[in-house]
């Protein structure tokens, strides 16, 4: 691991921030303890609720830890094609007697008012998701002490967090769950994302600057693959949304080793912009027809998915997930991160083992 890196965890191992609720204080705080770096994701939650979440997060823990942020979105080219989707969900919003969401609720995620406390309060990582952030605005957190990540899924764009100033890239394979993090969302390029292995090895040819490595991982033995591939940490989301500090709900968790669900697809009938997640009805029936507009859709649906979990069924949720989500272990995230740790050792000492034989 770069200096940097690692003076900011004891394992090279890095719990993604995971919007909507699973990566609440409690979870951020037994990793860190543990010795990983644990981040808070501020994501749909207003600017008060950010910092608030942020004091509850010291008094947990004095280890280092990160906030992650959502870049604002540009303006939506079709709103047409949201009040379509919105003729589509009538027969959702009557099945579970909610009405649909306001699609133009706070579209920029109070992007502004979130770095302004960021950068009078300063925390030791900031990371960025669905774009690049300007090079005055990562100038002015590198001159509070604050270390700088941006999430990327292709090497031009790992190229251009570089040249922003940004001190790392957290490389994003297309078997992560939840939201793919491309900074410009083209439907044209739908099912086009690169597998993580490979996206390492080629963003590692076209960057200088350390890197973080996300996607499907949930073993010891897959962070070993990536850092041998030039990452310097593994950042690993499903693997944490299962333990019992998580803030996810219940029926998200059991739906990650239920057999039930067989398979995970990227989709956008949930937010309106790619995500994968476990496949159920929802998904199925809404998928192939949701536009793409984020966050409008995701502001759409919010009413839907709430009712769907207050009704205990996980056919109508947002059950994001990576692909390795079978392989789930239900153990306090304290715990995970020893055993991570332990395969990870392991992994090594074969290989080396191996090498001199």
């Amino acid at each position: 691991m770069s200096s940097a890196l690692t003076d900011l965890c004891r394992y090279p191992i890095v719990q993604a921030p995971m919007a909507g609720g699973a990566s609440c204080p409690q979870l951020v705080a037994a990793v860190c303890e543990a010795g990983g770096l644990g981040f808070l994701a501020a994501g749909y939650k207003t600017a008060d609720g950010m910092y608030n979440e942020i004091k509850q997060l010291r008094g947990l823990t004095g280890q280092p830890f990160g906030v992650n942020l959502f870049m604002p979105q540009p303006a939506l080219a079709d709103p047409s094609a949201v009040e379509v989707y919105r003729h589509q969900l009538a027969g959702e919003a009557a099945w579970y007697e909610t009405p649909l969401g306001d699609p133009d609720s706070d579209g920029d995620d109070n992007y502004e008012a979130k770095t302004a406390i960021l950068l009078e309060d300063p925390v030791p990582v900031v990371s960025f998701t669905f774009g690049c952030p300007t090079r005055d605005t990562l100038d002015a957190f590198a001159g509070v002490g604050t270390y700088t990540v941006v999430t990327v899924t292709t090497p031009e764009e790992a190229q251009t967090a570089q040249w922003a100033g940004a001190d790392a890239v957290c490389v994003q394979g297309v078997e992560a769950g939840g939201h793919q993090s491309t900074h410009r969302d083209d439907p044209q390029t739908d099912g086009a994302g690169i597998g993580l292995l490979s996206l390492v090895s080629q963003v590692r040819e076209t960057v200088q600057i350390p890197i973080v490595a996300t996607g499907g991982l949930m073993r010891g033995s897959q962070i070993a693959a990536v850092l041998a591939a030039g990452a310097e940490a593994a950042q690993l989301g499903t693997a944490f949304l299962i333990c019992p500090e998580s803030g996810a709900s219940l029926l998200h968790k059991q739906a990650l080793t239920n057999p039930l669900f067989v398979r995970t697809a990227l989709t956008r009938a949930f937010s309106g912009r790619p995500a994968r997640g476990l496949v159920n009805r929802f998904m199925r029936e809404h998928g192939p027809y949701a536009p793409a507009a984020y966050p409008q859709v995701h502001y759409l649906t919010a009413g839907l998915r709430q009712a769907a979990a207050k009704a205990g069924d996980a056919q109508g949720m947002a059950l994001w997930a990576g692909q390795g989500h079978r392989m789930a272990r239900e153990l306090p995230a304290g715990r995970l991160v020893r055993l991570l740790a332990e395969e990870l050792d392991a992994a090594r000492t074969a290989v080396s083992t191996r090498s001199t034989q």
